[in-house]
C-alpha cells in the first residue's frame, strides 16, 4: 500500500502493536543476516517515531529537511537522546548545516561539493559526521547518485575532509524491478564496495541498500542496512 503525497507527515495514530507485529516479522525473514533496520518515517508524523520508538526501534530516517528537523526538534527528550537519526534524502546544499547538526549518520552524499559541506558544519560543530556515499547503479536520470567513475574520481579528495567518517555506500533500486535485476544490482554495489577498499586502502562497512518491497533480496547480497517504512508502520 502506497502511502498518498497528500498525507506526508499527517501525524496519524500508529498502533504499537501493529509495528512491533512487522518488525517481529521482518527480524525473522532475516535473522540470519547482520543487518540493521532503519524505520523511514519521512512519510509520518511522530506518532510513528514515539510508536516505533516504544517497539524498540532505535534508527530513524527522513528524508525532507525543515519537516524533519520541526520532527525531532518536537520529541520527548529520551526519543532524541536515545535515538540515531539517519538522513536519506538528496541533501541540498543551504540545507546541510542544519542536517549535520541534528543527524548523525547522511546516507545520500552523491558530490564532493555536498561533501565538502557537511565537512565544514562537521568541523564548526565539533562532531564527527557518518557519511554514506550514494551509486545511482542503475542509471536512472530521475535519482541522485554517483555513476562508478564519478565516485572513483572524487573519493580520494573526499576521504581527505575533516570531520566526516565515510562508512560505506547507499544505493536505491527501481522501483518494480525484476528479482533478477535486484539481486544483480544489489551484488553489484557490494562488488564495487570491495573494489573500492582494496583500490583505496580502506574500511566502508556500511551498505545501505533495500526498502520495503526489496529488502530479503538486498540482504542476500551484503546489506548491513536497511530502510523500511510501509512495512512496519501500515
Amino acid at each position: 500500500m502506497l502511502i498518498p503525497s497528500e498525507c506526508w507527515g499527517e501525524d496519524i495514530a500508529i498502533d504499537c502493536s501493529l509495528v512491533k507485529s512487522n518488525l517481529s516479522t521482518i527480524k525473522e525473514q532475516i535473522a540470519h543476516y547482520n543487518v540493521k533496520i532503519i524505520a523511514v518515517t519521512k512519510y509520518f508524523g511522530l506518532k510513528a517515531i514515539e510508536a516505533g520508538y516504544e517497539a524498540g526501534i532505535r534508527d530513524f530516517a527522513e528524508s525532507r529537511a525543515v519537516e524533519s528537523i520541526k520532527k525531532i526538534e518536537q520529541l520527548p527528550q529520551e526519543i532524541r537522546t536515545n535515538s540515531t537519526f539517519h538522513f536519506i534524502g538528496h541533501l541540498q546544499s543551504n540545507k546541510a548545516e542544519k542536517v549535520v547538526k541534528y543527524f548523525d549518520i547522511i546516507h545520500s552524499v552523491d558530490s564532493l561539493k555536498i561533501a565538502s559541506l557537511i565537512s565544514k558544519a562537521a568541523c564548526s560543530l565539533n562532531k564527527k559526521e557518518k557519511i554514506l556515499l550514494q551509486i545511482n547503479n542503475a542509471g536512472e536520470e530521475q535519482k541522485f547518485g554517483y555513476s562508478k567513475e564519478q565516485l572513483r574520481a572524487e573519493l580520494s579528495d573526499i576521504l581527505s575532509l575533516e570531520g566526516l567518517e565515510v562508512a560505506g555506500l547507499m544505493n536505491m533500486a527501481p522501483l518494480n524491478a525484476e528479482p533478477a535485476e535486484l539481486n544483480r544490482l544489489f551484488s553489484d554495489v557490494r562488488a564495487f564496495r570491495d573494489e573500492l577498499e582494496c583500490d583505496f586502502k580502506i574500511s566502508l562497512p556500511e551498505l545501505s541498500m533495500g526498502m520495503s518491497d526489496d529488502y530479503e533480496f538486498a540482504v542476500r547480497n551484503g546489506a548491513t542496512m536497511i530502510r523500511i517504512g510501509r512495512k512496519l508502520f501500515t
